[in-house]
């Protein structure tokens, strides 16, 4: 009985970690920083114009990695406009605690 009881355990201890770690796999999929996505939001940007909601999507999904991109020397520079404190309010985007 408890090599029954141990066998249950353990399949619901792996299925546990095989979920786990495909969960783990998919979140760093979602996280891949990509500069090029806050193209979307150059005219928004530059004008102080709404952004679209392309705009906000691209850059709610790059917002982990914006105080890096901050530093990019292409698309770096247009985060550093007040425009781009602007556009990441409306998209409900933060990035202003950067160190």
């Amino acid at each position: 009985m408890e090599t029954i009881f141990g066998l249950r355990l353990f399949t619901v201890a792996a299925m546990a970690l095989l979920l786990s770690g495909g969960h783990l796999r998919l979140t760093e999929a979602q996280i891949t920083c990509d500069p090029v996505q806050i193209s979307w939001c150059l005219q928004s940007i530059v004008s102080r114009m709404p952004p679209t909601a392309e705009c906000c999507q691209k850059l709610k999904a790059q917002e982990p990695c914006l105080c890096r991109e901050k530093g990019d020397p292409t698309f770096g520079g247009y985060l550093r406009l007040p425009g781009a404190l602007m556009v990441c309010n409306a998209c409900n985007v933060t990035f202003s605690d950067c160190n």
